[in-house]
């Protein structure tokens, strides 16, 4: 009869070892479907981060402050290499730093992982040591992972993540890591198209307005503001004739004249850049086509009224004769509509003009 209870208590006990056991089990699954979840949530973080109409720079330190908040980094640096020297694109350290920073490239003891393009862990063991390629900072990093940044094989940069605490990525999932380190290298790689062309926006030398480019980059944040907008092109169509007849600098002061006229006759919230050679356009954000035909009307006439002075002089340069040059003006307008490609807007444009008679000076819409 004693062996009863024994065997009863050896029952219950087995019983809850398994209960536990399948607790523990069932927590471990949570666990790994929160955190599946939360790295779904990061993604879907990244992508609507590279779609917003943000300059790329921007963007890059968005995705650096959703890496510290989700994953609990300390400091989070990405480095990218631009073909001609190290830029620092995003860091959530002091900038006394930041030239060192971008200069661990330089550094004997990462040099190995970026050419074998495998991550390097560092830290170190004892108050009053530091990381090997810490110059001021002696106190503000005590453990660091260094993951070189490759784009088809290519090396691009990198990105290292920094604790104040030693030892303290001894037990972090690089698995996990590696997986943020290609996302970080899928954005970089995405931005890319839209730094090149931020990077070829120019200033016109005779205007001071931006060129194209800028409607396509920069711009587009401010444009897509509105649901709809209004896009106007404009072109000289004489200016061909002007420069025969009066000179090459006569065109240049025509369209000199004509833009900055454009500029004080629209608002400040609106866009205006040269598009190319005699070509300019305005975006009217937010306005419809019944908003700006009326402005559009008084800009063809009182563009039309302009007069362009020129100096001819007779054969021998002993007298001269004033002329005046005046322009005749083509318009053509088009809606856009916020997230469409405004370049597919200005080529319709520009296709219209194009191929309307060199006569024509009217006001269209298509």
């Amino acid at each position: 009869m004693v062996f009863i209870p024994i065997i009863i208590l050896v029952a219950i006990v087995a019983i809850l070892i398994f209960y536990n056991i399948n607790i523990n089990n069932k927590l471990n699954t949570y666990s790994n479907i929160s955190k599946k979840i939360n790295n779904l949530n990061v993604l879907q973080d990244f992508m609507n981060i590279t779609g917003e109409d943000i300059p790329v720079d921007e963007k890059l330190e968005r995705i650096n402050e959703v890496l510290i908040e989700k994953f609990g980094i300390k400091y989070s640096t990405i480095v990218v290499f631009n073909g001609a020297e190290y830029v620092l694109k995003a860091s959530n350290t002091e900038k006394k730093y930041w030239r060192n920073l971008t200069n661990l490239h330089t550094q004997d003891i990462f040099k190995d992982s970026i050419n074998t393009a495998e991550p390097k862990y560092i830290t170190v063991n004892q108050e009053g040591e530091q990381l090997p390629y810490q110059q001021l900072d002696f106190s503000r990093a005590k453990s660091a992972m260094f993951f070189p940044l490759y784009i088809d094989n290519v090396y691009i940069g990198y990105w290292i993540i920094e604790s104040s605490v030693m030892h303290a990525f001894d037990n972090v999932d690089t698995t996990l890591l590696e997986v943020i380190k290609d996302d970080i290298v899928a954005m970089i790689k995405t931005v890319s198209y839209q730094n090149a062309m931020e990077s070829i926006v120019r200033t016109d030398q005779f205007t001071g307005l931006n060129s194209a480019e800028y409607l396509y980059g920069q711009a587009k944040a401010t444009i897509d503001s509105a649901p709809t907008s209004t896009v106007c092109m404009f072109k000289i169509n004489n200016i061909e004739m002007i420069n025969k007849k009066y000179s090459r600098e006569t065109g240049n002061s025509t369209i000199i004249e004509i833009a900055n006229w454009v500029k004080t006759s629209i608002n400040s919230d609106d866009i205006f850049v040269r598009y190319m050679g005699p070509k300019f356009v305005i975006v009217f954000v937010g306005k419809s086509q019944d908003d700006i035909i009326d402005i559009i009307k008084n800009l063809r006439e009182e563009l039309e009224e302009l007069e362009i002075q020129y100096e001819r002089y007779n054969e021998k340069k002993t007298s001269k004769k004033i002329e005046y040059a005046k322009p005749k003006v083509n318009f053509v307008i088009s809606n856009y509509y916020k997230g469409t490609g405004i370049e597919r807007v200005t080529e319709k444009l520009e296709e219209y003009l194009d191929n309307a008679d060199k006569e024509e000076h009217n006001i269209s819409f298509v």
